[in-house]
């Protein structure tokens, strides 16, 4: 069973940039594929970046492709989210997930066994 702790969020005026981080404990982060979700006020929770074991295959929503990147170090079992260009629509809680079936890039959370307690984004206009 893997903890995972979330750090790195902040306010940020609009075009602005954050860097997520995730902190994984108690497990192998290599084990699993890593997603990052964001959940706004009154909205579902939603898939933003999602990335493989093996670093080399990822899947981004649509609108922040070109804006955020996602990477891991599993030699520090670490994850990250670089958000770059923020905008207020990004605001939200951003949580970090652990899926432990490796052969997919799972956007729903349901896939998801292991989850951080989030970190607030609030992007000022």
């Amino acid at each position: 069973q893997v903890h995972l702790v979330e750090s790195g969020g902040g306010l940020v005026q609009t075009g602005g940039s954050l860097r997520l981080s995730c902190a994984a404990s108690g497990g192998t982060l290599s084990d699993y594929t890593m997603g990052w979700f964001r959940q706004a006020p009154g909205k579902e929770r939603e898939a933003v970046a999602v990335i493989s074991y093996h670093t080399t295959t990822t899947y981004y929503l649509r609108s922040v492709k070109g804006r955020f990147t996602v990477s891991r170090d599993n030699g520090n079992n670490m994850a990250f989210l670089q958000m770059n260009n923020l905008e207020p629509e990004d605001s939200a809680v951003y949580y970090c997930a652990a899926d432990s079936d490796r052969s997919r890039l799972a956007r729903s959370e349901s896939d998801y066994e292991f989850w951080g307690q989030g970190t607030q984004v609030t992007v000022s206009s």
